[in-house]
């Protein structure tokens, strides 16, 4: 299980859930290119430990347990997803 980031996020402006994420699967970061141009951030699935800190501390309360997601919302999914899938060599 994953948790997902939505379309509330503000991105750099609000990312709050970088500092309490225990295994550093929040993205892009300050030391990446990504991050000056960030529209939002995502979680990378395949490192997620569904530990729930990002969420409380997520000030646009736009992350969501993968269970959770609210039908709209659900293509971020994969939206999270493939931002990793994207940049795993860039990084």
């Amino acid at each position: 299980m994953t948790h997902v980031i939505t379309q509330p996020c503000r991105g750099p402006r609000c990312a709050a859930c970088l500092a309490v994420c225990p295994v550093d699967c929040i993205g892009p970061t300050p030391a990446e290119p990504a991050w000056s141009r960030a529209a939002m951030l995502y979680i990378d699935p395949e490192l997620c430990i569904d530990c729930g800190l990002c969420v409380s501390e997520c000030p646009a309360k736009a992350i969501f347990p993968e269970y959770r997601l609210p039908s709209r919302w659900r293509m971020f999914m994969l939206i999270n997803a493939m931002f990793f899938c994207l940049t795993k060599n860039r990084r």
